[in-house]
């Protein structure tokens, strides 16, 4: 089978592997669609822990199950399912365990055309989602799923900011705010995206290489949000501290810009305001995701579709950050 190998050199590169059997409590799924994420890119650049050469990459995929091992139901061949890309979250509901992974580094990922993976992590692929759109949805579905309600408390006629609405999971955490009757706003370096964020509902859209648009931002809110949802942290985090609103939380679910040099505590405190670390989900989240997406018959924004042989040149145009929208192979 063809599959998307890690190099000893933190390259990347199409090669023949063998088809993988199943073992005891397993099943073998055949993937139609596979998604990119960032992670895959940072293991590419050697930005990532322990990355271990010869694995497969990919954290998102759809397929259908081929074959299952002797101890599993054989109800689930020819079952259309998604894939749960934790592994090991562990029995705390609030927190990963230490054994914690996801799907794709160091364990064999998406991006080939077969997988075997224990059966507990393959789920029925949402009704109203195609292959393509269902491999989109995982890691990022999750991940705003759990950023949005769990820490977030999104709920109809807040207000809430989502920043860096380019971004993967920005868009679902936008589509999950917008689902619940919030009054969502976004903030982009990209015009383009402000606008597509408005064709989708947003009330307003900023640009933050605006030296004033967390002032326009307060000034047309009212003083501000219940929620911030961010990925970005750097310069940037203490102004989105200044724009919550009393009892506000902010919930940040990376730093790609570093850290900021300030933090505004004194408003933090006196206004009873949260910060909120988050990644991923646990699988009971995983479970009320689909259940959510499906309710709300909500479908991932996708910006690319190539065939698996493009998937060098999906990679290359992720990196240059241009694509709105995931970037999704198919065999």
């Amino acid at each position: 089978m063809k599959a998307l190998i890690v190099q000893k050199d933190h390259s990347i590169k199409i090669e023949e592997k063998a088809k993988p059997s199943v073992s005891k409590g397993e099943v073998l799924v055949k993937i139609k669609a596979s998604a990119l994420n960032r992670r895959d890119q940072w293991i590419r650049e050697g930005k990532y822990p322990n990355i271990k050469p010869s694995v497969v990459l990919g954290s998102d995929g759809a397929g259908i199950v081929e074959e299952v091992a002797r101890d599993i139901d054989k109800k689930l061949i020819g079952q259309e399912v998604i894939i749960n890309p934790n592994i090991n979250w562990g029995d705390n509901p609030d927190v990963q365990s230490r054994d914690y992974e996801v799907l794709g580094m160091p364990t064999n990922g998406t991006h080939a055309e077969y997988i075997s993976i224990p059966a507990d992590r393959v789920y029925p692929k949402p009704g109203h989602l195609s292959f393509i759109e269902a491999a989109a949805l995982p890691l990022g579905g999750l991940t705003a799923y759990r950023a949005c309600f769990r820490h977030g408390q999104i709920e109809k006629d807040k207000k809430v900011l989502i920043s860096g609405f380019g971004g993967g999971v920005a868009q679902f955490a936008f589509q999950f705010a917008m689902a619940v009757g919030a009054w969502v706003y976004v903030t982009s370096g990209h015009p383009n995206n402000l606008r597509k964020a408005v064709s989708m509902g947003a009330l307003k859209g900023y640009d933050y290489s605006n030296k004033e648009w967390a002032k326009n931002c307060s000034f047309d809110t009212k003083g501000g949000f219940d929620t911030i949802i961010d990925s970005a942290g750097g310069e940037q985090f203490d102004q989105l501290t200044r724009l919550l609103r009393p009892a506000g939380r902010l919930v940040f679910y990376g730093a790609t810009n570093g850290l900021p040099k300030t933090l505004n505590l004194y408003h933090l405190f006196w206004r009873q305001c949260t910060l909120h670390g988050s990644t991923m989900g646990n699988d009971d989240e995983f479970v009320q995701m689909l259940e959510f997406v499906s309710t709300h018959k909500i479908k991932p924004v996708v910006g690319s579709v190539r065939p698996f042989d493009d998937i060098l040149e999906a990679c290359n145009e992720m990196k240059e950050g241009e694509l709105f929208g995931k970037s999704v192979l198919t065999f």
